[in-house]
């Protein structure tokens, strides 16, 4: 059987390993073949298995299209879950994604001072627009808010006592844990209270000399209800005042708008928790910041400056693109059209009538069978657990669906423009507050496109 494997060469020869050649390296397809090949001669070898030419270059074909055309893809978001981790979280507004081309593109004044002609720094992009924006004293951008903690911890607390409410001692995602990044950090943590109730002097008798920090974690991804208790911040600023100790929090979501604006529950802006006196307040730049992935510390100069000449500071630091993203994103602010531009909020902001609007749009132009219903979308994303915003949803139920509900479901993400929707009791379900709106045609023919395949 082992004499039936084909040479390299004839393989090669193959036309349909021909065109494979017109679209990839001569070098990739034949290091493709010969790992092929030899996983064939071992099944061969192992268990007798029958070759089949066809099958090999079936599997040749398929492997170096899954392989080498595996790059990110756009989706549609139609889940109405608005800061969706697996899909990306926030979008960038065209202002931001527009910047972020123009850089990529070019040579820039990234470390660069034009002013003086000399080295700059590249947190000087944005730092002046936080502290503008937030009321702090300074501000330093990383790669991500689990950075931003774990940076904090080590250049402030290293080998010290980080003291955590159990309540907040959470896990934040990726099953990256808190006391696992303070224990990574190099620093002690200390747990005090219990999970649902912790008190002022249960921080107070935790001090002492081996104190580092006091640091909170705002339950920004669940929420504690019920027999409950937390100490107030401005008990706690005094406290870590008089003893001397910074008080960290890790807002993780972060938000520069009032959520309550929009019929949602409270989220601690991040000028609300400088203006309290936290001395460092920490959060992501791609949730409701409306940005690109990023970890943002704001807060007091004087712990700043140590953050900011930590060795790992540089090992963590935001990239040119991400920057660009971040900087044209906090300028939206700075002009008062956050909500009108970038798309976290206009999605949350979106007036209901107008959502109703678009889904009798969809129902019209779609040949399959539908409903309109109520219903509700999330924000998402670790921010506002349990929030809903309502909306109206397209709904195509499982009884019109020939091939039913999973197979039609699957179908759309392997559509030309792949459409993410949800399945609800039998129903495929379309929330149009998540897809943004030059994508309305695309989601109609997405669907018409695979009703008429089935």
């Amino acid at each position: 059987m082992l004499s039936h494997i084909p040479s390299v060469e004839k393989i090669l020869n193959d036309n349909r390993i021909i065109d494979l050649l017109e679209k990839y390296s001569r070098d990739s397809i034949i290091k493709l073949i010969r790992i092929e090949l030899e996983v064939i001669r071992q099944r061969i070898v192992d268990s007798n298995l029958e070759f089949n030419y066809e099958v090999l270059i079936d599997n040749l074909i398929n492997k170096a299209n899954n392989l080498w055309l595996n790059e990110i893809k756009n989706v549609i978001n139609a889940t109405g879950v608005i800061l969706h981790t697996n899909l990306g979280r926030a979008p960038l507004s065209s202002d931001a994604a527009d910047s972020v081309r123009d850089i990529s593109l070019s040579y820039s004044d990234l470390e660069f001072s034009i002013k003086s002609a000399k080295r700059g720094s590249r947190q000087e992009i944005v730092s002046d627009i936080l502290c503008n924006l937030t009321g702090a004293e300074s501000a330093f951008v990383v790669n991500n808010n689990a950075s931003a903690v774990f940076l904090t911890i080590l250049a402030l607390c290293e080998n010290k006592d980080v003291i955590v409410s159990r309540g907040e001692a959470v896990e934040i995602g990726g099953g990256f844990r808190i006391p696992d990044i303070i224990s990574n950090s190099s620093a002690n943590l200390v747990e005090i209270g219990t999970t649902n109730k912790t008190y002022v002097h249960d921080y107070e008798t935790a001090i002492n000399d081996k104190s580092g920090c006091i640091l909170m974690v705002h339950t920004s991804n669940f929420k504690i209800t019920g027999f409950t208790h937390s100490a107030d911040i401005s008990d706690l600023v005094k406290l870590s005042s008089s003893k001397g100790l910074p008080i960290i929090q890790d807002l993780g979501s972060g938000t520069l708008i009032d959520t309550r604006d929009f019929n949602l529950d409270y989220e601690p802006t991040i000028q609300d928790s400088i203006k309290s006196g936290i001395d460092l307040v920490l959060f992501s730049g791609d949730k409701l910041l409306g940005g690109p992935q990023s970890g943002i510390i704001v807060g007091k100069k004087k712990y700043l400056d140590l953050i900011k000449k930590h060795p790992i500071a540089r090992a963590i630091r935001i990239d040119k693109l991400n920057l660009t993203a971040l900087s044209s994103t906090l300028l939206h602010y700075i002009k008062d059209e956050a909500i009108d531009k970038i798309p976290v909020w206009k999605m949350i902001s979106a007036d209901i009538e107008s959502l109703k609007a678009r889904v009798i749009d969809w129902q019209n132009k779609i040949t399959i069978e539908s409903n309109i219903i109520e219903g509700q979308s999330t924000i998402g994303g670790g921010s506002l657990p349990g929030q809903i915003l309502p909306t109206y949803l397209l709904s195509i139920s499982g009884l019109k669906i020939d091939c039913g509900v999973n197979e039609f479901f699957n179908k759309l993400l392997n559509n030309k423009f792949p459409i993410v929707a949800r399945i609800e009791k039998n129903n495929i379900i379309f929330d149009p507050r998540t897809v943004l709106g030059d994508e309305d045609s695309k989601l109609i023919d997405g669907i018409n496109s695979v009703y008429a395949n089935i």
